[in-house]
């Protein structure tokens, strides 16, 4: 099978970080290759770097056996290379038509030659068989349909060797079935896919090959028949993982956090929230799904207090908490393990010690009097907790900002776990964690669960959520539109993530 493209050598530093070392890749005509790695691994920026938006320090590149020098996204059209990143690049006001032509209008003269391009579109739409209508405004789309106007902006400049970043972050299962559908077309019309992503089932569903990428190294590359998810996951984070989460049985218990008719209205830079209703008992982690931006971040927000809600009430142990603030929430009992870490769970130049005790710095045992602070309570508290967590660091005086995402998330977990903890709320509480880190943190809310406290977890992962939940229910637009069993098929949690009621 002949090349379509290959790396030699390929090296990118950053200042103090070597991102790419030395990196031998090929990729063969006609395949879906799949690029596989942790986060920070190093894929985006070498398929950044190989697009031309970023200049590579070493290295050679073969695009169908001649070297080329690849300076600009320009230039990386030209040699029939095409990216579609993670965040969309349309005008949103713009209608489809527009936005596949921008940088490449067809003109008579100095007129704009609206027909000959609605025409060769057309042809375009017809030969990939999109459903799309080249007059909608890309607002007016939903997300899945966005994405083939990304794709439809990339073939119409010609591409076919196609570099696809973790597309399915954003979409349904049955958005990433019609995804993977449109993939093995375009390999059908002749074209190549390189696929990042971080995900074994996808790349075990689509993929013919794959390389894995691991702190900047390339590991190895397999085909896929001779993989397993066990050697794949080894190959990306250099130790066995286990897959498999043991969930106890629930017993009766009491009800934790019980939220009645809530409403929420925060204008138009959130989404609002109607009529929210669910309970959380003691030994249960109840998950939350649903496509990102359907007011999962609103709910956190009301329910930890950080925002007010219109209307409805919010009982935790039977007391209404619904206008308490989010300090004495915290003394209740409510712990929150935030999705903006670096805005919302730590202070980046603080130390870990510091940040250990936010929001109990003026409580004994770590404050004597009204203004000394107990140094040898907090030191010996933090040290405890560096061990107890397995936070990899010098020492506790160490900034937190020096630490690994990872360490730091485990720098949340332990203040934030380690208080008289009856609600736990779990927002986001993987992203961005490689995958031994993310086992840490999925182990430690089912630990929490396991000794009586009760657990929200909002993911965007749903096999996050499956994994460890007890019951999930769904987000669409503001409102619960269904609950299901973690073991419900992906069809069903697709229809209610996009909306559609089983």
């Amino acid at each position: 099978m002949s090349e379509a493209l290959a790396l030699y050598g390929f090296t990118k530093y950053f200042p103090g970080v070597l991102a790419n070392d030395h990196i031998d890749l090929t990729i063969n005509q006609g395949e879906i290759h799949g690029l596989l790695g942790e986060n920070g691994a190093g894929k985006t920026v070498l398929m950044s770097t190989l697009y031309g938006l970023y200049r590579p320090d070493a290295g050679k590149v073969f695009i169908r056996g001649q070297e080329v020098t690849i300076h600009s996204p320009y230039q990386a059209i030209t040699f029939g290379l095409g990216m579609v990143h993670q965040h969309f690049t349309l005008v949103e006001d713009m209608t489809v038509w527009e936005n596949i032509m921008l940088g490449k209008e067809l003109r008579r003269g100095f007129i704009l030659d609206k027909n000959r391009i609605r025409s060769e579109l057309q042809q375009l739409l017809n030969k990939t068989g999109f459903d799309i209508d080249l007059n909608a405004r890309i607002y007016e789309l939903p997300i899945g349909l966005q994405q083939r106007v990304e794709i439809l902006k990339i073939l119409y400049r010609g591409a076919d060797i196609l570099i696809f970043d973790e597309p399915t972050a954003i979409l349904t299962p049955q958005e990433v079935d019609q995804l993977f559908k449109t993939f093995r077309q375009l390999v059908q019309n002749g074209k190549t896919i390189i696929f990042i992503s971080h995900k074994l089932k996808e790349i075990f569903c689509i993929c013919d090959r794959v390389t894995v990428l691991r702190k900047g190294k390339k590991i190895g590359t397999l085909a896929i028949d001779e993989a397993t998810p066990e050697s794949l996951a080894e190959m990306m984070v250099g130790r066995k993982v286990f897959f498999s989460f043991e969930k106890s049985k629930i017993p009766q218990s009491e009800i934790i956090l019980s939220v009645r008719e809530l409403t929420f209205s925060g204008g138009k830079k959130h989404q609002n929230l109607q009529n929210i209703n669910f309970d959380i008992h003691a030994y249960e982690i109840l998950g939350v799904a649903g496509v990102e931006g359907n007011g999962q971040t609103e709910l956190v927000d009301v329910l930890v207090g950080l925002k007010k809600p219109q209307t409805g009430k919010i009982f935790f142990q039977n007391e209404d908490i619904s206008h308490f603030p989010p300090k004495k929430r915290i003394l209740m009992g409510i712990s929150h393990i935030p999705e903006d870490r670096p805005k919302r769970g730590i202070v980046p130049d603080f130390s870990i010690k510091d940040n250990l005790i936010l929001g109990f710095e003026d409580l004994p045992p770590f404050r004597r009097g009204l203004i000394s602070r107990n140094e040898a309570a907090i030191n010996q508290f933090s040290q405890n907790k560096i061990q107890e967590f397995e936070i990899a660091t010098p020492d506790e005086n160490t900034l937190i900002k020096n630490l690994s995402g990872g360490n730091q998330q485990k720098v949340v977990l332990a203040r934030e776990l380690s208080r008289n903890v009856k609600l736990a709320i779990a927002s986001q509480p993987t992203r961005g964690l490689d995958i031994a880190a993310s086992e840490y943190v999925r182990n430690k809310l089912i630990d929490l669960k396991n000794n009586g406290s009760g657990v929200l977890l909002v993911s965007a992962d749903l096999d996050e959520i499956r994994s460890i939940s007890d019951r999930v229910i769904v987000l669409y637009e503001g409102q619960i539109i269904g609950e299901l069993a973690p073991d419900a098929d992906e069809y069903q949690y697709g229809l209610l993530m996009g909306g559609t009621a089983c």
